[in-house]
């Protein structure tokens, strides 16, 4: 037993019982140990949060990695929105954990964020983005593939027709539009 084997387990609770059920307790159950032999391993609660969300924030980067790899424009940013979704459905708990902004910032979790943000800067690369406005299309882009995966996730677009893949479609669609015109939108 090593922090990584218990951040992993923590892993497999969240993707198999949600994010909310991840506790000491729970993981100390799932290996086989009592709770205070976690804690040669981790800090606390907290600890394995920020365990957690490295963890996911550096798998959604090493996928991220993989799929953007010569690929620009349009086809970059399906390339990442197609990660980050089909992410947070093979892993619920471990795409939740991704977002956390309440987990303490440590080297790794710092590392693991700064090269997903690098993959969308990556992809903004291939539209009339300047370096000024990058931050906001960032922001933008980030906010629409978090938004649409979590409101899928819960359910939201499964009562009506048409379907929600059908939906992505057009969303990307529209972020592609929005970034191909980036040049032409300007502060007011």
């Amino acid at each position: 037993m090593n922090r990584d084997a218990i951040v992993a387990t923590a892993a497999e609770l969240a993707d198999g019982h949600g994010l909310r059920q991840v506790s000491l307790s729970a993981v100390a159950r799932a290996v086989g140990v009592r709770v205070p032999s976690l804690y040669s391993h981790l800090q606390g609660t907290t600890d394995l949060m920020a365990g957690l969300t490295a963890l996911a924030l550096t798998e959604l980067a090493d996928r991220g990695d993989r799929a953007l790899a010569g690929r620009s424009g349009r086809d970059a940013l399906v390339a990442l929105a197609d990660v980050h979704r089909n992410y947070a459905r093979e892993h619920p708990g471990r795409f939740e954990a991704a977002g956390a902004l309440d987990v303490p910032v440590t080297d790794v979790l710092q590392a693991a964020g700064a090269r997903v943000a690098e993959q969308t800067a990556a992809v903004l690369r291939g539209y009339p983005v300047s370096e000024e406005e990058q931050v906001h299309a960032v922001r933008l882009v980030a906010s629409v593939l978090r938004g649409f995966v979590e409101l899928e996730a819960g359910g939201a677009f499964g009562h009506r027709r048409p379907s929600s893949g059908e939906s992505w479609t057009r969303v990307i669609d529209a972020l592609d539009g929005t970034l191909r015109s980036w040049s032409s939108i300007g502060p007011t």
